[in-house]
């Protein structure tokens, strides 16, 4: 699933927020990327990406049919918890946990969103100081200006309608106040480094605006949140494969080879265009984690 699909299919979603069907997207992206990018085996990721490992010579490949949805059970010390994409080592348990969530309107919920952001940290933390946990929000970028009821042509279904507290843009094109409250409440919600530091932060935390209209629908808004913002959504990913290689890997020589992250050869059949266990198209919000034509089946 590639980064403008899952949050064209967020952004423009007509289905009830009930079905997360248009949440969903964006956990197999995530789940995808988690093996694409960071070099985590398919198998080891729920839900579980469509993609296979050659046993002879470690080579990744494409495959539909080995896609498994779903979402990982996790005990927690308060309670078990359904977690969005998870990550399992054989021996270790839950390693790395991501949390996707989004809001299309209605924003005046937020309160409620950040209580729980709070509960489901802390209750994993509790059970599993070590795990690495992520929480990636995405807003759609809804304009005053759509506040105005567009008639739909006869026959045809009914244009969203947004009221004053579905809007996330102003006229003047800044964020409303309610987002940049919310901005800065997961602020301070990221940024845990060690397994005794405070069990209610996240490693690594990202909020984005996705455009919802038009040519653009999908596309990540820019200027929000700012270049010095500790949330923003290209800086989420590479502090989640930090956090883990730190505590798993480097912390953990002796486990090496059950915890370091593999490094694909770039003449695996999922890269090669043309063959038939090559990927659609391949990512371009970010890059494989290539080790170059010789690499297959390479660790860190």
């Amino acid at each position: 699933m590639d980064e403008r699909e899952a949050f064209r299919i967020f952004a423009t979603s007509e289905d009830a927020t009930q079905t997360q069907r248009h949440i969903k997207p964006i956990h197999w992206y995530v789940a995808c990327r988690l093996v694409l990018e960071g070099g985590f085996m398919p198998d080891e990721v729920t839900p579980r990406p469509p993609f296979t490992v050659d046993p002879r010579d470690g080579r990744l490949a494409y495959d539909p049919s080995a896609a498994r949805g779903g979402e990982r059970t996790i005990l927690g010390g308060l309670k078990t918890k359904d977690i969005d994409v998870t990550i399992l080592k054989p021996g270790l348990g839950p390693v790395l946990a991501v949390s996707c969530k989004g809001a299309i309107k209605a924003f005046r919920n937020l309160t409620n969103r950040l209580e729980e952001a709070v509960g489901d940290c802390t209750n994993i933390h509790i059970t599993y100081p070590a795990l690495v946990a992520g929480y990636l929000f995405a807003f759609r970028a809804n304009r005053e200006a759509g506040i105005v009821a567009e008639e739909a042509p006869a026959g045809a279904s009914p244009r969203r309608q947004l009221a004053a507290n579905d809007i996330a843009i102003g006229r003047g094109g800044d964020p409303v106040e309610v987002i940049m409250r919310f901005h800065h409440a997961l602020s301070e919600l990221t940024g845990r480094r060690g397994i005794r530091d405070d069990v209610s932060r996240y490693e690594s935390v990202a909020l984005t605006l996705v455009e919802p209209e038009g040519g653009r629908a999908g596309e990540i808004l820019t200027g929000f949140p700012r270049e010095d913002s500790r949330i923003l959504l290209r800086n989420f990913f590479a502090t989640l494969y930090l956090r883990y290689d730190e505590r798993f890997v480097y912390a953990a020589p002796d486990l090496k080879q059950v915890t370091r992250r593999r490094i694909w050869a770039e003449g695996s059949p999922a890269f090669a265009v043309g063959d038939p266990a090559g990927l659609p198209h391949l990512p371009t919000s970010y890059e494989p984690r290539f080790a170059g034509a010789q690499g297959a089946g390479l660790y860190l």
